[in-house]
C-alpha cells in the first residue's frame, strides 16, 4: 500500500520553524544531520529541512523559491523492485542508487519532470 510518509519544507532555522509546531503540542523528533544531502533536519508531522551548507539542495531551492514545501515522501513497500519498475517504463530520476538517510530509511528522489512538477521522494516502509 501507498501512503504519505512526510512532507518535507525548506526552512531557513529549525529552531524558528520548529516551534510553532511545539507550541501546538506536537512531539518534535531529535535533530538529525543527513551528511550526503547537506542537510539538517527534525520530524513532525511534516519534515523541517534546513541546509548544512550553501550548496545544498535545500539551499539553493530557499534561494531560489523562499522558505516552503520543497518534496512530498510517499512510502512504498519494496523500493528496489519500485525503482526497477520506473526505471524500465523511462521514468527520470535524481540518482539512480538508492541511498539511505534520516531515520535509517532508504530512499530515491523522482525527477519534477516526471511527477508533474513536485519532487518525489520514495521510502521504503511498511
Amino acid at each position: 500500500m501507498f501512503q504519505i510518509d512526510h512532507l518535507g519544507i525548506a526552512v531557513k532555522s529549525l529552531e524558528s520553524a520548529k516551534a510553532i509546531y511545539e507550541k501546538l503540542g506536537m512531539s518534535v523528533s531529535p535533530e538529525e544531520t543527513v551528511e550526503q544531502e547537506k542537510v539538517r533536519l527534525v520530524m513532525v508531522p511534516v519534515g523541517l529541512l534546513e541546509a548544512t551548507s550553501e550548496d545544498s539542495t535545500i539551499a539553493k531551492f530557499i534561494a531560489k523559491r523562499g522558505e516552503g514545501l520543497h518534496h512530498v515522501c510517499m512510502r512504498v513497500p519494496d523500493l528496489a523492485a519500485a525503482v526497477s519498475k520506473l526505471k524500465q517504463d523511462g521514468v527520470r530520476l535524481v540518482t539512480d542508487e538508492i541511498k539511505t538517510g534520516a531515520g535509517g530509511h532508504r530512499y530515491v528522489f523522482v525527477h519534477p519532470s516526471s511527477a508533474g512538477g513536485v519532487l518525489l521522494e520514495l521510502v521504503e516502509g511498511q
